[in-house]
């Protein structure tokens, strides 16, 4: 039976670890083609092999979300080796919690450039080759945080906001050739918590990961669904967090 998803070519950003990493996965077991992107092109390289090891089709490149030039070697990779792009998975993602007070200037510029303007470039990479298809789907991983705001997380919960507020303005303008769907996950075990510089807010972190966090196989699931649904479909916006997450 048809899944939706078999031979559709899907790029995806942050495919190192965690989410990214579980959507390449998940997604190359359901027949996709997948074209991984990050910093980590060891572990890239190991990802790859063991999608190709299990039947499945991948290639991978060292990008920086931060460098525009990098998003458009990620997309232009998949129109070289598959002629198309169905879609782009904007996942790279990272957080520096802290008070504001604390003047963390140089975590608000990484959340900045990575968070927001990471998304903004992968969009801007894909939306010409789904413009000249006349068809794509862009999704954005966001975060529970900036839905429920609270102390330390401002700056990451208003960079999270910020593409929340990009993806609803994309939907509302896009004629529906293009789709876009925001997938915001509450706890979710993986490591983004570890490069959390205050370490009384790092140890939290990960307790409440430890104690709360679901599976990145959960987020994985809810592109597969996203990405499965017709043409004529579009899923706007999901928000996954653990049962017992507040």
């Amino acid at each position: 039976m048809e899944n939706g998803i078999k031979g559709k070519v899907v790029a995806i950003t942050g495919a190192s670890s965690g989410i990214g990493k579980a959507t390449a996965f998940a997604l190359a077991k359901s027949g996709a083609k997948v074209i991984l992107g990050a910093r980590n092109e060891t572990q890239l390289e190991i990802i790859v092999r063991d999608i190709v090891g299990d039947g499945g089709e991948a290639i991978s490149a060292a990008i920086d979300v931060r460098e525009k030039a990098d998003l458009e070697t990620l997309v232009q990779l998949a129109i070289k080796n598959y002629g198309k792009l169905d879609a782009i998975v904007n996942n790279a993602g990272v957080t520096q919690i802290n008070r504001i007070d604390e003047l963390d200037i140089e975590g608000w510029e990484d959340m900045i450039d990575i968070n927001i303007k990471g998304v903004l470039y992968g969009m801007a990479a894909a939306i010409p080759i789904f413009k000249q298809q006349q068809s794509g789907h862009i999704i954005n991983i966001i975060s529970t945080s900036g839905i429920k705001i609270v102390p330390t997380q401002g700056v990451y919960a208003g960079t999270k906001n910020a593409i929340r507020t990009i993806t609803e303005a994309f939907r509302q303008e896009s004629d529906g050739s293009i789709r876009i769907t925001g997938i915001s996950p509450g706890y979710v075990k993986t490591n983004l918590i570890n490069n959390v510089k205050n370490e009384e807010i790092r140890t939290a972190g990960a307790k409440n990961m430890e104690k709360l966090g679901i599976s990145p196989e959960a987020i994985a699931n809810a592109v597969i669904y996203a990405l499965s649904q017709p043409k004529d479909v579009e899923v706007g916006d999901i928000v996954i967090r653990p049962a017992a997450q507040n």
